[in-house]
This record gives C-alpha cells, sequence and structure tokens, in this order.
C-alpha cells in the first residue's frame, strides 16, 4: 500500500475532502490528515473532525480506519484509509485527558510543539530549546497508554531527543526531511535520525519543495533523501509523506501572514511549492529505477508506518 503519513486541507469545516481520492491513482493506500496546529482550540479542532468523519463516511473511495485491519481493508480493495494528526498540544487545550478522546475519534499522531515554543516543550524555529517539559512527559506518557504516536516534526532538536528518552512506544517524524542534504530548520540531523529509529520509529521523507532543496518537489530530490535517511537509520526506520496542502493557495497566504509561526526558511525561495498525489503515487517508479528492491519499495512506501501502528495504536490496559 501507499502510506502518507501527513497531508492539509484547509482547515475549515467547509474543505473538500473529495481531492483525497487524488491518491487513488497508485493502488489502494492510507492517508493521515491533519485537523489542527498551533493557533487552534479544542473546539475547533472538535468540529473539524465532526466535519471531516462525515464527509469520509459519505465520500465514494474513502473509509475511516480505526484499526491496522481496517487501514489493510481498505487499503486491499483499491480504495484510501483515513485517519488523523494533529501538529502541537494547543488543540488539547492542556487536558491529558482530551488524548483518549482523540483516539476515540481517529487521531493518531500528534506532534508537540509547531516551530515554536510552547507549555510542552520547544520548536524547532526557536533559537533556544528548552527540551521536553514536565507536562510534555505527562503528555508522551498519556500518548503512549491510549494509543497515539508520538511526532518530532516542527519540534525543536532537543525536544526530540527527550521525546525519544521518555517514550516506551515508537516515535516518528511523520514529515521530516535531512538537513545532510539539504540545510533547513525544519529538517532534521542524522543523529535526531537514529535516535527515532532508536524507539523503532520512522523517518517519514516529505515531498514539499523547501524542504527537498531549493523549492525543488520533484521525485528525484525525494529519492535523494530517502537515500540518505537509508543509509543512516536503516530501509526498517525510513517512510514518506507529501505534507500536501490542498489548501495551498491558503496557506501560501498563511505563511506570509502569521510570521510568528514561520520565518524567512518558508519565503527565501520563493512561494512554497508541493508534491501533489499525482507525482507521489508514481515513487514507486522512481525507486525502482535507482535500483531498490521490491521489498525495500515496500517496506518505505507503507511498510514500515503500517509496522508502527501496528505496535502502538492499541491502548494499554
Amino acid at each position: 500500500m501507499l502510506w502518507d503519513q501527513h497531508a492539509c486541507v484547509e482547515l475549515v469545516e467547509t474543505a473538500d475532502l473529495g481531492e483525497l481520492r487524488r491518491y487513488r491513482g497508485g493502488g489502494g493506500g492510507y492517508v493521515s490528515l491533519n485537523v489542527g496546529f498551533a493557533p487552534h482550540s479544542p473546539a475547533l479542532t472538535a468540529s473539524l473532525l465532526r466535519s471531516f468523519r462525515a464527509q469520509v463516511t459519505a465520500i465514494d473511495g474513502l473509509e475511516l480506519a480505526a484499526t491496522v485491519a481496517d487501514i489493510d481493508r481498505i487499503a486491499a480493495r483499491g480504495d484510501t484509509a483515513v485517519a488523523f494528526d494533529l501538529e502541537d498540544c494547543a488543540p488539547l487545550g492542556g487536558d491529558l485527558d482530551a488524548v483518549q478522546s482523540l483516539v476515540a475519534q481517529g487521531v493518531r499522531t500528534l506532534a508537540p510543539t509547531y516551530n515554536h515554543a510552547n507549555r510542552a516543550g520547544g520548536g524547532c524555529l526557536d533559537s533556544v530549546d528548552d527540551g521536553l517539559t514536565g507536562w510534555g512527559r505527562d503528555l508522551v506518557a498519556e500518548m503512549n497508554a491510549s494509543g497515539m504516536v508520538p511526532d518530532g516534526s516542527h519540534v525543536g532538536a532537543r525536544t526530540t531527543f527527550d521525546l525519544c528518552a521518555v517514550s516506551t512506544r515508537p516515535v516518528v517524524f511523520s514529515h521530516s526531511n535531512m538537513r545532510a542534504v539539504w540545510e533547513h530548520p525544519r529538517n532534521i540531523t542524522d543523529d535526531q535520525a537514529r535516535a527515532v529509529a532508536d524507539t523503532g520509529g520512522v523517518v517519514g521523507i516529505t515531498g514539499v519543495g523547501i524542504f527537498l532543496g531549493p523549492n525543488t518537489p520533484t521525485l528525484e530530490a525525494m529519492v535523494r533523501h530517502l537515500d540518505h535517511a537509508v543509509e543512516v537509520v536503516g530501509i526498517r526506520h525510513v517512510g514518506v509523506s507529501t505534507d500536501f496542502s490542498f489548501d495551498w493557495q491558503t496557506f501560501r497566504a498563511t505563511i506570509t501572514g502569521t510570521p510568528e509561526l514561520y520565518d524567512e526558511s518558508y519565503t527565501r525561495w520563493g512561494p512554497m511549492q508541493w508534491m501533489p498525489p499525482e507525482t507521489f503515487v508514481d515513487l514507486r517508479g522512481a525507486l525502482q529505477a535507482r535500483g531498490w528492491s521490491d521489498t525495500d519499495v515496500a517496506a518505505v512506501l507503507g511498510g514500515n508506518f503500517r509496522r508502527v501502528a501496528a505496535e502502538s495504536w492499541e491502548p494499554r490496559p
């Protein structure tokens, strides 16, 4: 299956989730859809979840997935399984009990911070990162217990190391590229990648142009990051995501209109470019052309993130 660990639509109740059918060109698969980040309140995320869940249920070719078995069943018939993720802990409203409630609504991945520090820890654009806070450690423990995967994307480096040290289940970088290939503050170091791999987790190489190179959302650029990640952490710990913004015009305006969330590293090379699903589904052929084996291709395109889900989604008694 083709497993996209992070994609985005406009965070309004009227967003058209029919766009997710664009993945079907690659056969059956899974997509994790964002339902909130740093500016969002618990009430808005709850409203988005109600709307998005209803849409997925009503749209032919999409189906909500509560378990890995659901994903296997949906993908086997050529459709797209859908669950959700959060970027930042703000949509929890400071309530650790919200984790379990969000899991019940299909939120399976959460990054504690989005670019800048909050009550959980530091962000990747902060000049100083003091690491995971006490509340952040409690958050990770609750995620581990409830079946939600901790995510280091957008998180500060020291905070990601703490995240890996305290988590008792796999940690992922859902959508982060390799800084050794392209220098960008949103990309991760080899040591960060190794820390996630040591938890049994996965680094999800993503298709955003400014994270791949100088705004180059090509398969060739993505394969360069994949090759390096595999060299650093091994084939079992690398996956993929598009981080595609189906609302890309709105998000470009958000980048320029909210400088408190983004810095010049998001605009230095002109308007951000994304790899669309129609390009992403051709990644299998690009990897095979580089001499990758069918087994390795299958692991990176879906098998590795599926393994993390199988090891993490079941709540602990």
